[in-house]
C-alpha cells in the first residue's frame, strides 16, 4: 500500500479510503451489513495496509460510526495508526430544530456525539457534509476552528458543493487566521467529471486533497447494470439514487468502453475506473464502499493497474456535459 499526504498537510492516508455507509445497521437500509458481516472488511482493509476510514453520523443514524469505532478499538493496537474521517451536516434524527445544518450548536453537539459513538478522544478529519444555506460562513468555519484548538479535530475537510462555496470558506479562513480545510470530498469519477471544470483545479491550486466519494458510480463502472436498472447486489438492485444519476446512454457507452480496456488488460471494470482515477495527480484517495469481500480485493489489487495514455484517452474521449449531480 502506497501513502500519499492529504493536500498540503503532512498526513499521511493510503492511496485507498474504505467508505463505511455499507456497515451499520439494515434498518436504515436493506443493503446494509450488519457488524458481525461488516467486521471481515476492516479486518482486510487493515491487512492490506489501508489506515483511512470514512463515515458520517447519519450513516445507519449513528450506527455506521459505532460499528467503525468497535473495529478500531478490537483490531488496531494503537489508535494513532489509523485515520477516522466524520461527517456532520444531516444529524441522526430527522428535521427536528437544530439537529441538522452547520450552526455553531449542531457542530458542536453533532461532534460530541460522533466521538461517543465512535468511542475514541478525537477526530482525525472532521468534515462538513454539504453546504448550508441558512447558516453563516464565518459561524460554521469559526465553530470548527474552536474544535481544532481544543483538540477533539485534528483537520477539518469539506464535501460537495460549488467551487465558489468553497473559495468563500477558503478565503475567510485565510483572513481570520481560523482552520483551513484540508480536503475536499467531491462526485466524481470516470462517468460524472463536470469537478474537472472548477473543484479539482481550485483545490489542486490550493493545495487541499481530493477525496472523492463514489468513484465507481456506484457500482455502475462495475460494468454489470442493465438499462432496466438493476446488478449483482441487493444495493444496486434498490439504489434509487444511483438510477436516478447514472443510467444515460452515454453513462452505458462510457461504462462498455470500461470495459472494453479492461478486458484488453485482463483486468476488472472496477480496476481501471479506480487505476484512471489515480492517475490523476489531484487525487488523494478514493473513498470505496464494499458489500462483498471480493470487491474489496479487487479494488486493492487496482493499485497496480498501469494505464498507458492510449488508455486513457480511451476512457475518457466519449464523455458528455453533465447536469451537476451530488449536492443540487
Amino acid at each position: 500500500m502506497k501513502y500519499r499526504r492529504l493536500g498540503n498537510t503532512g498526513l499521511r492516508v493510503s492511496q485507498l479510503c474504505l467508505g463505511t455507509m455499507t456497515y451499520g445497521s439494515k434498518k436504515w437500509r436493506d443493503w446494509i451489513l450488519e457488524e458481525d458481516e461488516a467486521r471481515p472488511f476492516f479486518e482486510r482493509a487493515l491487512d492490506a495496509g489501508i489506515n483511512f476510514f470514512d463515515t458520517a453520523d447519519v450513516y445507519s443514524l449513528g450506527a455506521s460510526e459505532e460499528v467503525l469505532g468497535r473495529a478500531v478499538k478490537d483490531l488496531v493496537p494503537d489508535r494513532e495508526d489509523v485515520v477516522i474521517a466524520t461527517k456532520c451536516f444531516n444529524g441522526t434524527v430527522g428535521r427536528k430544530p437544530n439537529r441538522q445544518g452547520l450552526s455553531r450548536k449542531h457542530i458542536m453537539d453533532a461532534c460530541d456525539r460522533s466521538l461517543s459513538r465512535l468511542g475514541v478522544d478525537y477526530i482525525d478529519l472532521y468534515q462538513i457534509h454539504r453546504f448550508d444555506y441558512k447558516t453563516p460562513i464565518e459561524e460554521t468555519l469559526e465553530a470548527l476552528t474552536d474544535l481544532v484548538r481544543v483538540g477533539k479535530v485534528r483537520y477539518i475537510g469539506a464535501s460537495s458543493m460549488w467551487a465558489w462555496q468553497f473559495a468563500q470558506y477558503l478565503a475567510l479562513a485565510q483572513q481570520r487566521g481560523w482552520a483551513r480545510f484540508v480536503s475536499m470530498q467531491n462526485h466524481y469519477n470516470l462517468i460524472y467529471r463536470e469537478e474537472e471544470r472548477e473543484m479539482n483545479p481550485l483545490c489542486a491550486h490550493e493545495g487541499v486533497g481530493l477525496i472523492p466519494w463514489s468513484p465507481l458510480a456506484r457500482g455502475f463502472l462495475a460494468g454489470n447494470r442493465h438499462k432496466q436498472g438493476g446488478g449483482e447486489t441487493s444495493r444496486a438492485q434498490s439504489d434509487d439514487f444511483a438510477q436516478s444519476m447514472y443510467y444515460s446512454d452515454n453513462d452505458f457507452a462510457i461504462a462498455d468502453r470500461n470495459t472494453e480496456v479492461a478486458t484488453r488488460l485482463g483486468v476488472k471494470p472496477m480496476q481501471t475506473a479506480l487505476a484512471w482515477m489515480l492517475t490523476k495527480e489531484e487525487i488523494t484517495s478514493p473513498i470505496i464502499g464494499v458489500s462483498k469481500l471480493s470487491h474489496l480485493e479487487d479494488a486493492i489489487e487496482a493499485l497496480t493497474v498501469d494505464l498507458s495514455t492510449d488508455d486513457i484517452n480511451a476512457l475518457e474521449e466519449l464523455y458528455e456535459p453533465h447536469k451537476i449531480l451530488g449536492h443540487v
